[in-house]
């Protein structure tokens, strides 16, 4: 499975930026999508998080700011971020379970996008 992250980049506080993470390769399903970002010294934190069925999850940081939306025929998720603050600067990584079939039967794998850089400037 490859994920393909696009839409970082720099904008001024008060802002908006849309990533977009595309998966492809061979599956039988996405379910959850999500994305995280790397704060510097610390394990990845969730920023959003998507279920199959539309389910929604944000920390309260992001909370009426960044809207996480996936389009299941494309095997597609967004990050709409809105408002955004200097310290959301971050690298935002996509993030996927994929379940494979394997001959022993279906499993699902955690995959991870590459990073996308966003640059909040005050």
């Amino acid at each position: 499975v490859q994920l393909q992250a696009s839409g970082g980049g720099l904008v001024q506080a008060g802002g908006s930026l849309r990533l977009s993470c595309a998966a492809s390769g061979s599956f039988v399903r996405i379910n959850a999508m999500g994305w995280w970002h790397q704060v510097p010294g610390k394990e990845r934190e969730l920023v959003a998080a998507i279920t199959r069925s539309g389910s929604v999850n944000y920390p309260d940081s992001v909370k009426g700011r960044f809207t996480i939306s996936r389009d299941n025929a494309k095997n597609t998720v967004c990050l709409q971020m809105n408002s955004l603050k200097p310290e959301d600067t971050d690298v935002y990584y996509c993030r996927v379970g994929a379940v494979e079939q394997t001959p022993a039967g279906l499993y699902e794998y955690d995959y991870w996008g590459q990073g996308t850089l966003v640059t909040v400037s005050s």
